[in-house]
């Protein structure tokens, strides 16, 4: 299939898979300069699918980078409250979210950590009450990524410079289901086939997790009724979107201060312009008592210490080795696809979708339940080949769950 075709195709499963534009709603794209001519076809799609707006909210890599290197240390403390507001108000009516990411996963490499702390903390506080939205699916939100040159090279080192972009385009669309002859249907099977398993882990209802693997020996408790989500979701008014395309993954809250053990990453993991590779996080009573890092080990303990709940775990998903995009030995450098890869975990808030009534509840009923909650929220990869999980239920009984990386 031609380039031109997986490219249109790609746009339409953002708009009728990804958010779902319904007549008469406003879509707020989030988005790259270097992505316009992929957000013009999205935009497209959209007002062929009745959308009354499409407002725009660029950002540009090199402006960023600007930034980080020229502006005064007061700058990173401050957020424009009337963009903050903005986003509240849209989300308030009913908008949907679009995110492309086109990341350059080096950006801010040799920024100054207490700049791009100070950045993250102030987005944070002024993006909370914006960020319950999404975070208990009131609306529809999806995030997908496209190519940058220098994502691209990351990616494909050994390809010469001009195949680079394509060849990461291709993975892209093999990833999203974009290169397939009706995408739409297959993501339709697809979010079936995840729910097989969702309704399965449902029924269970596991007391804890037990993880086993070379680095890792971990145990995560469960909240009771606790919800596991996977594929796609419905907003407050019924209507479906894919929050994250791709998405292999079914995934809860762990209880807040359940958390015992170690575990040791298998991935790469790209946060706010650095690097964090093979780290290990040692948990006791739910709190991360220690990290270490053989790379970037500063910016991960920057991570943790981002608020009181960074400390804390608010996701865990299953995910199989034999994934697509496991399968195909890419490491992508880019979460919203290793994550797809692997078994993960995440640092900071929860999804108040995971408890049973989970989105009517206060950021303090949420505490009560053992949810945890945060400004941040990060995934990080811990799944391998070489993995076992264990369901142990309420009576005590321990159940596999995966063997060798894959379902048991």
């Amino acid at each position: 299939m031609s380039f031109d075709t997986n490219f249109e195709r790609y746009a339409e499963l953002a708009v009728k898979i990804g958010v779902n534009v319904q007549p008469m709603q406003t879509l707020v794209i989030t988005a790259p300069i270097s992505t316009a001519p992929f957000v013009r076809k999205v935009a497209k799609k959209a007002y062929e699918a009745g959308a009354k707006h499409v407002i725009m909210e660029w950002s540009d890599d090199e402006l960023t980078r600007l930034k980080f290197d020229l502006a005064p240390d007061e700058a990173f403390t401050e957020y424009p409250l009337w963009k903050a507001k903005g986003l509240e108000e849209m989300a308030e009516n009913g908008a949907a979210f679009l995110y492309v990411t086109a990341s350059n996963p080096d950006l801010l490499k040799g920024v100054k950590l207490d700049r791009i702390s100070a950045s993250n903390k102030a987005a944070g506080q002024a993006l909370h009450a914006f960020r319950n939205y999404t975070m208990s699916d009131k609306v529809s939100w999806c995030v997908l990524a496209v190519p940058s040159p220098q994502w691209a090279a990351m990616v494909f080192p050994n390809l010469p410079a001009e195949e680079q972009e394509a060849a990461l385009w291709e993975a892209i669309f093999r990833a999203t289901r974009a290169d397939m002859n009706d995408p739409v249907q297959a993501w339709h099977d697809h979010h079936a086939a995840l729910n097989s398993n969702v309704d399965w882990l449902n029924s269970k209802q596991y007391r804890y997790l037990h993880y086993t693997a070379p680095g890792t020996e971990l145990t995560i408790e469960l909240p009771p009724k606790h919800i596991w989500i996977g594929g796609g979701g419905h907003n407050e008014k019924g209507v479906f979107f894919m929050a994250n395309m791709p998405t292999e993954e079914v995934f809860t809250a762990p209880l807040k201060t359940g958390v015992n053990g170690k575990v040791s990453s298998t991935k790469p993991l790209s946060y706010h312009g650095n690097l964090i590779e093979n780290f290990t996080l040692t948990f006791k009573d739910g709190r991360i008592v220690e990290a270490t890092a053989e790379k970037g080990e500063a910016s991960l303990k920057q991570l943790i210490e981002t608020d009181e709940g960074s400390h804390y775990l608010g996701e865990v998903a299953l995910v199989p080795h034999l994934s697509p995009i496991s399968q195909s030995n890419i490491i992508f450098y880019n979460t919203l696809f290793d994550e797809n890869a692997s078994n993960h975990l995440a640092i900071g808030n929860a999804y108040s979708v995971n408890i049973e009534n989970g989105a009517k509840m206060t950021k303090e009923e949420l505490e009560q339940y053992g949810i945890n909650t945060s400004m941040t929220h990060v995934d990080f990869m811990i799944g391998s080949a070489e993995m076992d999980i264990d369901g142990e239920t309420a009576d005590g009984n321990r159940e596999p769950i995966f063997r060798k990386g894959n379902w048991a």
